[in-house]
């Protein structure tokens, strides 16, 4: 009888632990990508989704030590977010190498502006999951540029949005106004991580999300936020950490176009881009990339308003090749400022479709014998730069039965874009005066 008892006793401690050992095979066989989600569809272009409460299985004393040592003014949190997220960036060691590579160029223009509002050094690393410091990223909501600034919110922090230039996509413009929201989002919530959280969701939401969990700590209101915003200071802590440890994951730097040492000048007449990019001899678009608000390829400078142009460095011998571009060469077109229309894509949904019903996306025009670019934008109301940029025309000639683009409406302007990878997008000439956004930047 006692011998039964023991064999049954035995058998049950034995089933025990087999099924212990075999979750715990299960478990480790779980690889981390598996909780991944690289489908995004919230407002950020650049923060990837992870499984909201993972299980955290692998807690890693070093990586906690080395956010410890970078930590300065932000607190920088360990837990299982964090580390999910730093899975994710110290996994695409390209993206991140090219990050590395553009944060020679980028971060000394972001530490200027940081530093003239005395806030911390350490939100330079937000445009890395903003925008991947893409002056041309544009969200699913219409938020732009390298801080990825909503219309409202843009014309509320100085940002100029008309015919000629985006300021959202100056990289120093837009430095400067975030610099300035951060200082405001601070004095108002007292935490640098509640302020990060407000500059993705509005400091309405972080606000709520503080009243119903009586706390004014990230983590425990965490749960109370959008889920974007959730994932988005776990992100930033992550970047951070990625960026200042690469040599501890194999990532390297990789060489930029930014990669040169640059002029800045001011301007106060209107000079053309494509004719400056000739006399300096370099690509067209690589003087636009280092000059990215300008969406018709011309800078619009005025005695009262000069305007800034970055260039490679050239020397003094040089510099004479292009004085003439600079000072004497005269940009024929239409000159006036129209002020561009709010494009919160989330408003202007409904109007696009109802445009889209009702007009045709794109308008072509077939050249007659005779005719010229003048003559074609005379008739139709455009520039001839318009003409210009949506048929990828590098100078003024045309022929006889040339099909050329004269119009197109805002929705299939982005089409367009989204296809050929094309930068440059045009405004609805309608005046919108700046008012307040309680929601996202």
């Amino acid at each position: 009888m006692i011998r039964n008892v023991l064999v049954v006793i035995f058998c049950v401690l034995f089933g025990m632990k087999a099924g212990a050992q075999e979750k715990i095979v299960r478990l480790d066989s779980i690889s981390p990508i598996s909780f991944l989600s690289t489908t995004f569809t919230g407002d950020t272009t650049a923060v990837p989704q992870v499984l909201e409460n993972p299980l955290f299985y692998n807690y890693n004393f070093t990586y906690k030590k080395r956010l410890d040592s970078i930590q300065k003014e932000i607190p920088l949190t360990y837990n299982e977010s964090v580390q999910r997220y730093i899975d994710v960036y110290a996994g695409r060691k390209e993206m991140m190498g090219k990050m590395l590579g553009l944060s020679e160029y980028y971060f000394p223009i972001f530490e200027n502006a940081l530093k003239a509002f005395s806030v911390p050094q350490e939100l330079k690393y937000l445009p890395i999951i903003e925008s991947s410091m893409n002056s041309h990223a544009i969200s699913r909501v219409g938020a732009t540029g390298l801080w990825q600034f909503m219309f409202t919110t843009a014309k509320g922090y100085g940002l100029n949005m008309d015919n000629f230039v985006d300021e959202r996509k100056d990289p120093i413009q837009a430095s400067y106004a975030a610099a300035r929201y951060f200082k405001d989002a601070y004095a108002e919530l007292g935490d640098w991580l509640l302020a990060i959280a407000a500059y993705n969701c509005g400091t309405g939401n972080v606000n709520r999300a503080i009243a119903k969990a009586h706390s004014r700590d990230f983590w425990a209101i965490r749960p109370f936020l959008p889920m974007e915003t959730r994932n988005y200071v776990p992100a930033f802590i992550a970047a951070i950490y990625v960026m200042n440890c690469p040599d501890k994951h194999q990532i390297l730097a990789q060489k930029s176009l930014f990669a040169i040492k640059t002029d800045t000048i001011q301007v106060s007449r209107y000079v053309s881009l494509t004719e400056l990019a000739e006399a300096l001899s370099m690509q067209e678009e690589d003087l636009c990339t280092l000059n990215p608000s300008y969406k018709k390829k011309i800078v619009n400078g005025s005695i009262e308003l000069p305007k800034r142009i970055i260039m490679p460095k050239v020397s003094l011998a040089s510099f004479a090749s292009i004085y003439e571009v600079l000072n004497d060469h005269t940009v024929e077109m239409n000159t006036r400022i129209i002020q561009a229309s709010n494009d919160d894509r989330r408003l202007l949904k409904k109007h696009r479709e109802t445009v889209a019903e009702d007009k045709p996306s794109i308008v072509y025009h077939k050249v007659v014998p005779g005719q010229n670019l003048t003559a074609i934008a005379d008739k139709f109301g455009i520039d001839v730069q318009d003409i210009k940029v949506w048929n990828k025309l590098k100078g003024n000639n045309i022929v006889p039965g040339q099909k050329l683009i004269v119009s197109k409406n805002q929705a299939a302007a982005r089409h367009t874009e989204s296809r050929s990878g094309k930068k440059y997008i045009s405004y609805r000439a309608q005046s919108n005066g700046a008012e307040k956004s309680s929601g996202r930047l």
